[in-house]
C-alpha cells in the first residue's frame, strides 16, 4: 500500500514538473528572456477596464468656459483646483481673457494647450503664459514664422519650459477628470488648420470633445481610428466653417449640445449655412458667442447644465 501511495505521489510530481516546464517555455517564447520583462508586460493588463461601466463616481463638478474672445477660441476647463486652458484667443483679446482669468481667480494651471499655430487661436497664449505658473504646454509639431507663433516660443523658453508634442491616444488627467489626446495623426499638413490637437475630456459619465480648428481630413483620421467618439458636448470645429464638423463625424460624436465659438459679424462668414444645417437637422441645440458671449458648462459627472439658453440656428455663408 505504501508503494502504491509513493507512486501516485511521484507521477502528480512529475505531471506538476511538467506544466510547471511548459509555462516556463510558454513565458519565455512570448515575453523574452526576461522575468522582469514578463512583469512589466502583466503590468500593461492592470490599466485595462474590461467592466461594462468604467466611469467612476466623482464629486464636485466641472466648469468649462468658452469665454467670449471674439473671432479666436480660447476654453477654460476647471475640475476641483485643478486647471488648464485650451488656446488663446486674439492678441486683441488679451485683455478680455485675462480680465477673465482674473475674475475667476485663476492662479495657475495644469495644462495649457495651444491647438494650432494660428493667430486667433494663439494670439494671447504668450500673455498667458507670462502670467501665469503651469506644468505642461502641449503643442503640435509645427512651426511659422510669424510674430505671434514666435511670442509663444520666447514665453515658453522664459519659463524654462518646453512644447510637449501630443501623442495619439495618450491620457492626461485633471483632478477626477481625464483627457485623451485624438489628433493630430500625421506628421504634416497642408493646412495648419488640421495640425489641431483634437481632445476627448471625460468626467464621471459625461464627456466633451474639443476641435481646435480640425478640417474633415483630420476629423476621417480620427474616425479610422475607431475610437469611442461619443460625447455630450462637441466644440464645433474651425468656428463653424463648411471645411469642419462633417456628417460622418457628426454622427460618430453624436452630441447633445453643440458649441460655436466665433466673432459677431466676423469677414469669414462663419459659421455656415452646410455646418448649421447639419446641426438643425439633428436637433442639436447650439450654443454660440457670438450671440451669448462666455458660455458656462457645468457637470457634475451626471448630468450638464449651461449657464445661458441655446441659441439660433442662423448662419452667415454656405
Amino acid at each position: 500500500m505504501g508503494r502504491r501511495k509513493k507512486k501516485k505521489f511521484s507521477f502528480v510530481y512529475v505531471i506538476f514538473a511538467v506544466i510547471v516546464m511548459l509555462s516556463a517555455v510558454i513565458i519565455d517564447s512570448n515575453f523574452g528572456d526576461s522575468i522582469h520583462e514578463y512583469i512589466e508586460s502583466l503590468e500593461v493588463y492592470s490599466l485595462i477596464d474590461l467592466d461594462e461601466d468604467n466611469t467612476k463616481a466623482v464629486e464636485g463638478s466641472l466648469v468649462v468656459d468658452f469665454i467670449d474672445v471674439g473671432q479666436g477660441d480660447s476654453i477654460l476647463i476647471r475640475q476641483g483646483s485643478h486647471a488648464m486652458l485650451i488656446d488663446g484667443g486674439t492678441s486683441e483679446s488679451k485683455q478680455d481673457l485675462l480680465g477673465f482669468l482674473e475674475s475667476e481667480n485663476v492662479s495657475s494651471f495644469d495644462y495649457i494647450i495651444g491647438t494650432h499655430p494660428h493667430e486667433d487661436h494663439i494670439g494671447s497664449l504668450d500673455d498667458v503664459v507670462n502670467s501665469y505658473d503651469f506644468d505642461t504646454i502641449l503643442f503640435p509639431k509645427v512651426t511659422t514664422t510669424t510674430k505671434t507663433f514666435e511670442n509663444l516660443v520666447l514665453a515658453v523658453k522664459g519659463k524654462n519650459k518646453k512644447f510637449v508634442e501630443p501623442e495619439i491616444n495618450k491620457e492626461y488627467t485633471l483632478g477626477d477628470a481625464k483627457f485623451t489626446i485624438l489628433a493630430p495623426n500625421s506628421k504634416e499638413y497642408d493646412s495648419l488648420n488640421n495640425y489641431s490637437i483634437v481632445i476627448k475630456l471625460t468626467y464621471g459619465k459625461n464627456s466633451f470633445i474639443f476641435t481646435g480648428d480640425a478640417e474633415s481630413l483630420s476629423e476621417s483620421e480620427i474616425l479610422k481610428n475607431n475610437v469611442d467618439l461619443k460625447a455630450d458636448v462637441l466644440k464645433i470645429g474651425h468656428h463653424g466653417s463648411s471645411t469642419s464638423t462633417s456628417e460622418k463625424f457628426l454622427n460618430a460624436v453624436s452630441p447633445k449640445y453643440a458649441v460655436i465659438s466665433v466673432g459677431k459679424d466676423n469677414s469669414y462668414n462663419h459659421p455656415t449655412k452646410t455646418t448649421m444645417n447639419r446641426l438643425k437637422k439633428l436637433g442639436i441645440p447650439v450654443y454660440r458667442t457670438d450671440e451669448q458671449g462666455t458660455i458656462e458648462c457645468v457637470s457634475n459627472g451626471e448630468t450638464i447644465s449651461f449657464n445661458v439658453d441655446a441659441g439660433t440656428y442662423s448662419y452667415m455663408g454656405n
